[in-house]
Protein backbone atom coordinates (compact mmCIF):
# COMPACT_ATOMS: atom_id res chain seq x y z
CA UNK A 1 0.00 0.00 0.00
CA UNK A 2 1.56 3.69 -0.75
CA UNK A 3 1.52 5.90 2.09
CA UNK A 4 0.31 9.41 2.12
CA UNK A 5 3.41 11.87 2.21
CA UNK A 6 2.63 13.55 5.42
CA UNK A 7 3.21 16.82 3.93
CA UNK A 8 0.07 16.42 1.58
CA UNK A 9 -2.29 18.42 2.87
CA UNK A 10 -5.82 16.86 3.12
CA UNK A 11 -8.84 17.05 1.07
CA UNK A 12 -11.52 19.92 1.76
CA UNK A 13 -14.32 17.87 2.31
CA UNK A 14 -16.39 21.07 3.04
CA UNK A 15 -15.45 23.19 -0.46
CA UNK A 16 -17.85 22.37 -2.56
CA UNK A 17 -17.71 20.41 -5.60
CA UNK A 18 -18.87 23.35 -7.77
CA UNK A 19 -19.10 26.95 -6.84
CA UNK A 20 -22.64 27.84 -6.01
CA UNK A 21 -25.15 29.88 -8.18
CA UNK A 22 -25.74 33.42 -6.77
CA UNK A 23 -27.54 34.36 -4.15
CA UNK A 24 -29.87 36.43 -6.26
CA UNK A 25 -30.43 33.32 -8.14
CA UNK A 26 -31.12 30.96 -5.47
CA UNK A 27 -33.49 33.42 -3.55
CA UNK A 28 -36.40 33.30 -6.50
CA UNK A 29 -38.51 30.57 -7.60
CA UNK A 30 -37.16 27.80 -10.20
CA UNK A 31 -39.89 28.83 -13.13
CA UNK A 32 -38.99 32.34 -12.71
CA UNK A 33 -35.23 31.23 -13.33
CA UNK A 34 -36.44 29.30 -16.43
CA UNK A 35 -38.21 32.65 -18.04
CA UNK A 36 -34.51 34.74 -17.28
CA UNK A 37 -32.74 31.65 -19.01
CA UNK A 38 -35.27 31.60 -21.82
CA UNK A 39 -35.92 35.41 -22.38
CA UNK A 40 -32.61 36.76 -21.82
CA UNK A 41 -28.69 35.82 -22.48
CA UNK A 42 -26.33 38.10 -20.47
CA UNK A 43 -25.87 36.61 -17.16
CA UNK A 44 -25.38 39.96 -15.43
CA UNK A 45 -28.73 41.12 -16.88
CA UNK A 46 -30.49 38.15 -15.29
CA UNK A 47 -28.73 38.86 -11.98
CA UNK A 48 -30.44 42.11 -12.62
CA UNK A 49 -33.78 41.11 -13.28
CA UNK A 50 -33.16 38.19 -10.00
CA UNK A 51 -32.69 41.36 -7.74
CA UNK A 52 -35.52 42.75 -8.65
CA UNK A 53 -37.98 40.08 -8.27
CA UNK A 54 -36.82 39.63 -4.75
CA UNK A 55 -37.04 43.44 -4.09
CA UNK A 56 -40.81 43.54 -5.89
CA UNK A 57 -41.84 40.31 -5.50
CA UNK A 58 -43.00 40.17 -9.18
CA UNK A 59 -45.31 37.09 -10.47
CA UNK A 60 -43.67 35.39 -13.82
CA UNK A 61 -46.31 37.33 -15.95
CA UNK A 62 -44.79 40.81 -14.27
CA UNK A 63 -41.51 39.48 -14.72
CA UNK A 64 -41.89 38.62 -18.60
CA UNK A 65 -43.72 41.96 -19.13
CA UNK A 66 -40.56 43.95 -17.49
CA UNK A 67 -38.33 41.64 -19.54
CA UNK A 68 -40.30 42.45 -22.55
CA UNK A 69 -40.14 46.32 -22.18
CA UNK A 70 -36.17 46.27 -21.04
CA UNK A 71 -36.81 47.23 -18.10
CA UNK A 72 -33.13 47.25 -16.98
CA UNK A 73 -32.32 50.12 -19.97
CA UNK A 74 -35.09 52.09 -18.94
CA UNK A 75 -34.90 52.66 -15.11
CA UNK A 76 -32.98 55.29 -13.72
CA UNK A 77 -32.53 57.16 -16.61
CA UNK A 78 -34.92 60.26 -16.28
CA UNK A 79 -33.09 63.55 -16.41
CA UNK A 80 -33.79 64.74 -12.85
CA UNK A 81 -32.41 67.24 -10.11
CA UNK A 82 -32.66 64.73 -7.16
CA UNK A 83 -29.44 65.23 -6.22
CA UNK A 84 -29.73 68.84 -6.09
CA UNK A 85 -32.79 69.06 -3.91
CA UNK A 86 -33.19 66.05 -2.06
CA UNK A 87 -30.89 64.89 0.30
CA UNK A 88 -28.95 61.52 0.62
CA UNK A 89 -29.90 58.06 0.34
CA UNK A 90 -33.42 59.51 -1.10
CA UNK A 91 -32.23 61.43 -3.90
CA UNK A 92 -30.75 57.74 -5.13
CA UNK A 93 -34.01 56.17 -4.52
CA UNK A 94 -36.07 58.33 -6.45
CA UNK A 95 -33.90 58.74 -9.57
CA UNK A 96 -34.58 54.47 -9.23
CA UNK A 97 -37.97 54.64 -9.35
CA UNK A 98 -38.50 57.06 -12.28
CA UNK A 99 -37.81 55.40 -15.87
CA UNK A 100 -37.34 56.94 -19.62
CA UNK A 101 -39.47 56.40 -21.36
CA UNK A 102 -42.47 54.82 -20.02
CA UNK A 103 -44.41 52.27 -21.98
CA UNK A 104 -47.60 52.93 -22.64
CA UNK A 105 -48.28 50.11 -25.45
CA UNK A 106 -51.61 49.11 -23.45
CA UNK A 107 -52.98 52.49 -25.25
CA UNK A 108 -54.00 53.35 -28.45
CA UNK A 109 -54.60 56.75 -29.37
CA UNK A 110 -54.81 58.83 -32.64
CA UNK A 111 -52.75 61.47 -33.44
CA UNK A 112 -55.09 64.02 -32.33
CA UNK A 113 -55.35 63.02 -28.74
CA UNK A 114 -55.56 65.55 -26.55
CA UNK A 115 -53.79 65.48 -23.04
CA UNK A 116 -57.37 64.19 -21.23
CA UNK A 117 -57.75 61.55 -23.57
CA UNK A 118 -53.99 60.44 -22.55
CA UNK A 119 -55.05 60.94 -18.75
CA UNK A 120 -58.59 59.06 -18.78
CA UNK A 121 -57.33 56.17 -21.14
CA UNK A 122 -54.34 55.82 -18.40
CA UNK A 123 -57.62 55.67 -15.51
CA UNK A 124 -59.22 53.02 -17.90
CA UNK A 125 -56.10 51.14 -17.49
CA UNK A 126 -54.80 51.59 -13.75
CA UNK A 127 -53.76 48.51 -13.09
CA UNK A 128 -51.17 48.76 -16.18
CA UNK A 129 -50.28 52.01 -15.47
CA UNK A 130 -49.41 51.18 -12.13
CA UNK A 131 -47.32 48.02 -13.38
CA UNK A 132 -45.16 50.19 -15.34
CA UNK A 133 -45.08 52.82 -13.02
CA UNK A 134 -43.50 50.11 -10.62
CA UNK A 135 -43.70 49.01 -6.97
CA UNK A 136 -44.54 51.33 -4.48
CA UNK A 137 -47.09 53.86 -5.91
CA UNK A 138 -50.19 54.13 -4.45
CA UNK A 139 -53.34 55.97 -6.61
CA UNK A 140 -54.32 59.35 -4.74
CA UNK A 141 -56.84 60.57 -7.69
CA UNK A 142 -56.80 62.72 -10.80
CA UNK A 143 -57.78 66.29 -11.93
CA UNK A 144 -56.99 66.86 -7.84
CA UNK A 145 -58.19 70.15 -6.60
CA UNK A 146 -55.97 72.67 -4.73
CA UNK A 147 -57.24 76.31 -4.00
CA UNK A 148 -55.08 79.23 -3.84
CA UNK A 149 -56.91 82.53 -2.88
CA UNK A 150 -59.50 82.84 -5.31
CA UNK A 151 -58.03 80.25 -7.98
CA UNK A 152 -58.31 76.93 -8.65
CA UNK A 153 -56.02 74.23 -9.89
CA UNK A 154 -55.89 70.87 -10.46
CA UNK A 155 -52.87 68.06 -10.25
CA UNK A 156 -53.54 65.48 -13.61
CA UNK A 157 -52.42 62.47 -11.29
CA UNK A 158 -51.39 62.58 -7.67
CA UNK A 159 -49.89 58.99 -6.12
CA UNK A 160 -48.49 57.89 -2.72
CA UNK A 161 -44.80 56.47 -3.18
CA UNK A 162 -44.90 53.96 -0.34
CA UNK A 163 -41.01 53.50 -0.07
CA UNK A 164 -40.37 57.27 -0.38
CA UNK A 165 -42.98 58.04 2.08
CA UNK A 166 -44.09 61.11 -0.13
CA UNK A 167 -46.79 62.34 -2.34
CA UNK A 168 -45.41 61.86 -6.24
CA UNK A 169 -47.39 64.59 -8.57
CA UNK A 170 -47.51 63.60 -12.67
CA UNK A 171 -48.24 66.36 -15.34
CA UNK A 172 -49.17 64.71 -18.64
CA UNK A 173 -47.91 66.42 -21.51
CA UNK A 174 -48.64 66.59 -25.38
CA UNK A 175 -45.87 66.76 -27.77
CA UNK A 176 -42.42 67.96 -26.35
CA UNK A 177 -41.10 69.30 -22.99
CA UNK A 178 -41.09 73.15 -22.56
CA UNK A 179 -39.51 75.07 -20.08
CA UNK A 180 -42.40 76.33 -18.50
CA UNK A 181 -43.59 73.20 -17.79
CA UNK A 182 -40.76 72.60 -15.05
CA UNK A 183 -42.38 76.23 -13.60
CA UNK A 184 -45.81 74.84 -13.08
CA UNK A 185 -44.27 71.52 -11.65
CA UNK A 186 -42.61 73.45 -9.34
CA UNK A 187 -45.65 75.82 -8.29
CA UNK A 188 -48.05 72.15 -7.94
CA UNK A 189 -45.04 70.72 -5.66
CA UNK A 190 -45.10 74.16 -3.30
CA UNK A 191 -48.70 73.47 -2.93
CA UNK A 192 -48.54 69.73 -2.36
CA UNK A 193 -45.73 70.38 0.59
CA UNK A 194 -48.19 73.11 2.13
CA UNK A 195 -51.57 71.63 1.93
CA UNK A 196 -51.15 68.28 1.43
CA UNK A 197 -47.86 66.84 2.91
CA UNK A 198 -47.92 65.56 6.67
CA UNK A 199 -44.89 66.94 9.07
CA UNK A 200 -43.60 62.66 8.68
CA UNK A 201 -43.56 63.05 4.96
CA UNK A 202 -40.70 63.34 3.02
CA UNK A 203 -40.40 66.37 0.43
CA UNK A 204 -42.65 65.74 -2.70
CA UNK A 205 -41.82 64.84 -6.32
CA UNK A 206 -42.94 65.29 -9.73
CA UNK A 207 -42.71 63.56 -13.10
CA UNK A 208 -43.46 65.49 -16.48
CA UNK A 209 -43.80 62.96 -18.72
CA UNK A 210 -44.22 63.83 -22.35
CA UNK A 211 -43.33 62.98 -25.93
CA UNK A 212 -39.62 64.13 -25.92
CA UNK A 213 -38.01 65.21 -22.95
CA UNK A 214 -35.95 67.55 -25.01
CA UNK A 215 -33.07 66.59 -23.09
CA UNK A 216 -30.69 69.89 -23.06
CA UNK A 217 -33.52 72.07 -22.50
CA UNK A 218 -34.63 69.94 -19.70
CA UNK A 219 -31.40 70.41 -18.04
CA UNK A 220 -31.10 74.04 -18.10
CA UNK A 221 -34.68 74.60 -16.87
CA UNK A 222 -34.79 71.75 -13.66
CA UNK A 223 -31.54 74.23 -13.21
CA UNK A 224 -32.52 76.08 -9.40
CA UNK A 225 -35.43 75.13 -8.90
CA UNK A 226 -36.55 74.40 -5.27
CA UNK A 227 -38.04 70.98 -5.74
CA UNK A 228 -37.18 67.65 -7.10
CA UNK A 229 -38.85 67.16 -10.73
CA UNK A 230 -38.02 64.57 -13.07
CA UNK A 231 -38.66 64.46 -16.90
CA UNK A 232 -39.32 61.53 -18.97
CA UNK A 233 -40.81 60.73 -22.25
CA UNK A 234 -43.38 58.05 -22.86
CA UNK A 235 -44.61 56.18 -26.01
CA UNK A 236 -47.69 54.78 -27.63
CA UNK A 237 -49.06 52.46 -29.99
CA UNK A 238 -49.97 54.14 -32.25
CA UNK A 239 -53.98 53.62 -33.70
CA UNK A 240 -53.80 51.74 -37.54
CA UNK A 241 -54.07 54.72 -40.19
CA UNK A 242 -57.52 54.71 -41.70
CA UNK A 243 -55.91 53.68 -45.51
CA UNK A 244 -54.07 50.32 -43.74
CA UNK A 245 -56.78 49.58 -41.39
CA UNK A 246 -58.84 49.17 -44.46
CA UNK A 247 -57.16 46.82 -46.06
CA UNK A 248 -57.18 44.35 -43.36
CA UNK A 249 -59.68 41.76 -42.92
CA UNK A 250 -62.55 41.95 -40.35
CA UNK A 251 -63.12 39.79 -37.25
CA UNK A 252 -66.30 39.08 -39.41
CA UNK A 253 -64.69 38.48 -42.27
CA UNK A 254 -62.20 36.27 -41.00
CA UNK A 255 -64.42 34.06 -39.15
CA UNK A 256 -66.73 33.49 -42.37
CA UNK A 257 -63.08 32.20 -44.23
CA UNK A 258 -62.32 29.42 -41.27
CA UNK A 259 -66.30 28.54 -41.66
CA UNK A 260 -65.24 27.71 -45.29
CA UNK A 261 -65.28 23.57 -45.65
Amino acid sequence: MTEIPSNTPEPNLAQPAQDLPPPEILSIPWFHNVVLIQKIKSPATRLWYAAKITENGWSRNILTLQIKSDLHKREGKAITNFKQTLPDPQSDLAQQIIKDPYNFDFLTLGHAARERDLELGLMEHLSKFLVELGTGFAFVGRQVHLELGNDDFYIDLLFYHLKLRCFVVIDLKRGAFKPEHASKMNFYLNMVDDKMRHSDDQPSIGIILCQDRKGLVAEYALRGMTKAIGVSEYQLTRKLPKKLKGSLPTIEEIEKELGKP
